[in-house]
């Protein structure tokens, strides 16, 4: 046996002993420790250019941070903020077609920055900076690239977004910290003074299994206390001033002509099976003074709903300001009393409420599906949108604002999933109150789409009449080497358009592009590839079919170097997550880019190039259920079927030894990989990462599966792998964040699912990562996970036959 697997495998041995954080190999740490592009904010107009930089990970020390985790919120209680907030460290400004970037003077030392919040002029950014003590205010002014400091730490943004201007840009009202909060209960030390009781009143309350909520009476207290704020103004001269007293404020929101603000508020009582934001409500809406006009929307606790992901609760819901008119509120209703399994000819109905927001609202139409959004446009053109989970049916409107007798049109009627047919989405604008309306010229408005298509993706825009329907193309992108994507028009009446173009070895930069005039385009940014080590690697789609004829398709990456005229046959490692689908037209769609730019994130198996493997990523995983069959009726399968297809496709082109192929995959992608070993021979090892194993632990529905336990438990059992670790007989390496807090994917999973394969003797390896959620963001993780991978792969994969020698000598 070489020295060097020798070694390997001693280390792996001493590993389960105790383990310090590592390190993977060079070639692979180089790529994680390259910086990380700025995140870009560009103003309307197309003019000004905000680069937001932040480092690509947090550190382990950051995750250690004190957190409370109540009501679905994960909390810093000492700086009063969500404990997994996202920060930047620096900001620079530069004009759009001007290279050069200026820094932005004044800002903190140690920056972390959140909550970017354009002025209704744009001419200002207000943000916030998190400090050791908590969360100041600050505001950048792009015209001289200064920021400055409006107040100390008194920001509560524990809860909704704690920052909203003015109309007239003169300030901010914040949420701040109440003066009267009280010392939170320390929940490890209190003495009980007596048991926690639930009590079922006979209503059915099928709820998902949520993370992170109330579990006791300290918990409540707690929850209340880090949710109360004080609602104020802020001047831009840093001045402060009462707007409204202490309440659990979640939502703060202006008018479009700014005298009026509309205000939620969480209220008791809290519940221990449910998230805050299905905690009561009430919805009030106050004059600039702080005196209240009118209540608008109070919500019951909302634990019992009616079985099904199309399930609403009854009374007015999505209330928001209509964007065309001065003060309006528009809210839906349930036409079926919110129960899906009632059959009735709409779903909803849509209304109008204007100012002072008393009585009942005036009817404006009603839709089929359930109700998701309107994009308002002229004083006679709107377009409304729906939806439908069980059909994944999507429908859209055009109707008369202004006139409600006169029936909406329906302009879109397809599947969500059916890419080839998506129209696209409308390009909006900015009205006079700094509004998102619909661009609509003479009539016309405009749509641009992702162009995907059996010969390919080609964005496009197009111009719709909506009065006659009448649509034109107006520009396709014709990029064959490149992929283009359309963001947003700047001025559709010029045909300027904001674009973001990339190749495989070319990083993403914005560029203005005229549609009206050919070949005009103007670069907006200019970043370098970061990852030069892999701008040689050979990326191509590959598309193939599964044993019934379904079309797939899949991401190739050859090794670096790899000799394609010799083709010697490596290892593979495949990477995937299954989706459900209701038909197999739109499962059998290829919207894969082979020049999309090849970015190796934290997740990513592309790294494993690298190290000389092939890697299939993003390999099609469709799960297909037509008409009354539901996907998971063959689910195994199914699963079994787009594996074999994938190993086959790939074993025909001469790359790969099939008997050394690995599979990977994250939350639902994991629970397919435990599926995968458990039922076929198909494969050396896998990694599973974050996954839930028992869906008897998700009894009342888990990923796009309604039915509960009892509808079909035959389902549940057939899908676990849990049920079946007495069939796994391949190397499985299992990782899961000890913090997890998606729904359903308790480490507790990972935990039960490993006990369950040891007890059985199967091989196994449990990773768990400390203060990590459901996805990793500390460096220490990521690295050591990507370690941990590697490894696995080379002694269970690479190095198959020595490693098997080894453990079964004769």
């Amino acid at each position: 046996m070489p020295i060097l697997l020798l070694l390997l495998l001693a280390t792996f041995a001493k590993a389960q002993e105790s383990l310090k954080y590592q390190k993977p190999p060079t070639e692979i740490l180089e790529l994680v420790e390259a910086p990380l592009a700025p995140s870009v904010l560009i103003d309307k107009k197309g003019e000004n250019v905000i680069l937001l930089f932040r480092d690509p990970y947090k550190s382990i020390a950051e995750l250690s941070e004190q957190e409370l985790r109540l009501g679905g919120l994960r909390i810093n209680p000492k700086t009063n903020i969500g404990s997994r907030t996202t920060y930047y460290n620096n900001i620079k400004t530069k004009k759009a077609l001007k290279p050069s970037n200026t820094e932005v003077k004044g800002l903190p030392e140690n920056p972390r920055l959140a909550n970017f919040n354009w002025s209704p002029d744009q001419q200002k950014i207000a943000f916030t900076h998190t400090t050791d003590k908590g969360v100041q205010v600050w505001v950048l002014d792009i015209k001289t690239s200064s920021a400055k400091k409006l107040t100390d730490e008194i920001v509560n943004a524990n809860m909704g977004n704690p920052l909203e201007w003015q109309k007239d840009n003169s300030g901010l009202f914040v949420t701040t910290l109440p003066a009267d909060r009280k010392e939170l209960i320390n929940t490890e030390e209190a003495i009980p003074d007596g048991p926690i009781i639930s009590v079922s009143k006979g209503e059915k309350a099928q709820n998902r299994t949520y993370q992170d909520l109330l579990s006791n009476p300290n918990d409540e207290f707690n929850f209340q206390q880090l949710a109360l704020s004080e609602l104020k103004l802020l001047s831009l001269e840093g001045n402060l001033k009462p707007f409204l007293p202490t309440a659990m404020y979640s939502d703060v929101s202006v008018s479009p002509d700014g005298k009026y603000v509309m205000v939620e508020k969480i209220k008791k009582p809290f519940s221990y099976l449910v998230p805050y934001y299905r905690f009561p409500s009430e919805t009030n809406v106050y004059d600039q003074s702080g005196k209240l006009v009118n209540k608008v929307m109070d919500v019951p606790l909302q634990e019992v709903l009616p079985q099904g992901f199309m399930a609403v609760r009854t009374g007015r819901r999505s209330m928001n300001w209509r964007s065309d008119k001065p003060a309006t509120l528009i809210y839906a209703e349930a036409l079926d009393e919110g129960d899906p399994e009632k059959e009735v000819p709409y779903r909803d109905e849509i209304f109008e409420l204007d100012a002072p927001f008393k009585g009942e609202g005036q009817p404006m139409f009603k839709t089929i599906n359930r109700f998701s959004y309107v994009q308002w446009g002229t004083e006679d053109i709107a377009v409304a949108h729906d939806y439908w989970w069980n059909t994944r049916n999507t429908k859209s409107y055009v109707f008369n604002p202004s006139d409600n007798s006169q029936k909406p049109k329906v302009i879109v009627d397809r599947s969500y999933q059916d890419n080839y047919s998506d129209p696209g989405y409308f390009v909006t604008t900015k009205n006079e109150f700094n509004e998102t309306i619909l661009v609509i010229n003479n009539g016309n408005s405009y749509l641009m789409g992702d162009g995907y298509s059996e010969k390919g993706q080609f964005p496009f825009v197009d111009e719709l009449n909506l009065k006659n329907l009448k649509k034109k193309r107006l520009y396709q992108s014709s990029y064959t080497d490149k992929l283009e994507n359309l963001y947003s028009g700047i001025d559709m009446k010029k045909g300027e358009i904001l674009v973001r173009i990339e190749s495989q070895n070319e990083y993403p930069n914005y560029y203005i592009r005229n549609i009206n005039k050919k070949e005009d385009l103007k670069q907006v940014t200019a970043f370098d590839n970061p990852f030069k080590s892999m701008q040689d690697v050979h990326k191509e789609i590959i598309t193939y079919k599964r044993e019934d004829g379904l079309s797939l398709d899949g991401t190739l990456y050859l090794p670096v170097g790899y000799d394609k005229q010799n083709k010697e046959k490596k290892p593979m490692i495949m990477w995937a997550y299954p989706r459900e689908y209701k038909d197999k037209n739109s499962a059998g769609q290829n919207t894969s880019n082979p020049n999309k730019f090849i970015y190796p994130y934290y997740g990513s198996p592309v790294y494993w190039v690298t190290q000389g493997y092939v890697v299939l990523d993003n390999a099609a995983f469709p799960i297909v259920g037509e008409g009354e069959e539901e996907p998971n009726d063959s689910f195994r399968k199914q699963l079994v079927d787009n594996a074999k297809a994938a190993i086959d496709a790939v074993d025909a082109l001469g790359y790969i030894d099939r008997e050394k192929v690995a599979v990977g995959g994250h939350s639902y992608g994991a629970f397919m990989v435990a599926n995968l070993l458990s039922h076929s021979d198909l494969f050396a090892a896998g990694i599973a990462r974050s996954g839930a194993y028992n869906r008897t632990l998700t009894p009342f529905g888990f990923q796009s599966e309604e039915r509960t336990y009892w509808d079909s438990p035959e389902t549940y059992y057939n899908m676990s792998p849990f049920m079946h670790a007495d069939k796994m007989k391949t190397p499985l390496l299992l990782i899961h964040g000890v913090a997890d807090n998606n729904s359903g994917t308790y480490p507790l999973q990972s935990e039960r699912y490993f006990n369950a394969l040891k007890g059985l003797g199967a091989t196994a390896r449990l990773v768990m990562l400390p203060k990590e959620s459901h996805g990793y963001s500390a460096k220490e993780s990521i690295l050591h996970m990507l370690w941990e991978q590697h490894e696995w792969l080379e002694k269970y994969v690479k190095n198959k036959e020595a490693n098997t020698a080894n453990e079964n000598p004769k």
